[in-house]
């Protein structure tokens, strides 16, 4: 050992230690100095900890990571750069704000990964049933326009043909068979129950 470690009196308080001598002694590896080091500014360094963490037991355990990093970076301590204290809690900062961000980019792939393997149950024989029903139903709608309604709204729909092309087709004049569309459509919407 190196002797006693030197103290100062703080106003009110009991002996402070002189903490760059303790860290001198610390950076030399004396387990005593850093039980001292350690006394003096864990309480500092758990409560930057805490107000940036917010769990306290997260926060106890970034806490005792930068006291270890203190006691392994004691040595690039420099007196003329600053108090310990400032040192110590800049580590403190940065070590709790990592743990943040790696807690929060942790949250971020879980939820990536629940959106991205999310299937909605999806029921195929339903989606079948659905569409034979639907499909039955325009056909028994179909049946009820007059033949030239439902040629002209068939051409149009199923075989993609415009309002001229119908009427080519058809051997009719264009503006009946836009008639006969608007009137077999709206006849239409009525049989199958769709609202405007």
């Amino acid at each position: 050992m190196n002797g006693p470690l030197p103290f100062r009196r703080a106003a009110g308080s009991a002996a402070a230690p002189e903490l760059p001598e303790v860290m001198r002694r610390v950076a030399q590896g004396d387990k005593e100095a850093f039980s001292v080091l350690y006394d003096a500014l864990a309480p500092t360094v758990f409560g930057i900890v805490l107000r940036i963490v917010r769990d306290p037991a997260q926060s106890e355990e970034v806490a005792q990571e930068v006291m270890i990093d203190l006691w392994r970076r004691a040595a690039r301590y420099r007196s003329d750069a600053g108090p310990v204290t400032a040192w110590a809690a800049t580590i403190a900062h940065r070590r709790a704000v990592d743990r943040v961000r790696s807690a929060q980019a942790a949250t971020d792939r879980e939820h990536a990964r629940a959106v991205r393997d999310h299937h909605t149950p999806y029921d195929d024989v339903a989606e079948q049933v659905e569409t034979r029903l639907e499909s039955e139903q325009v056909r028994r709608c179909l049946r009820g326009l007059t033949e030239l309604q439902r040629q002209a709204v068939t051409l149009a729909y199923y075989r993609g043909l415009t309002y001229r092309e119908v009427a080519e087709t058809l051997r009719a004049p264009l503006p009946t068979i836009k008639t006969r569309m608007r009137d077999g459509l709206v006849r239409l919407r009525d049989c199958m129950g769709v609202t405007t």
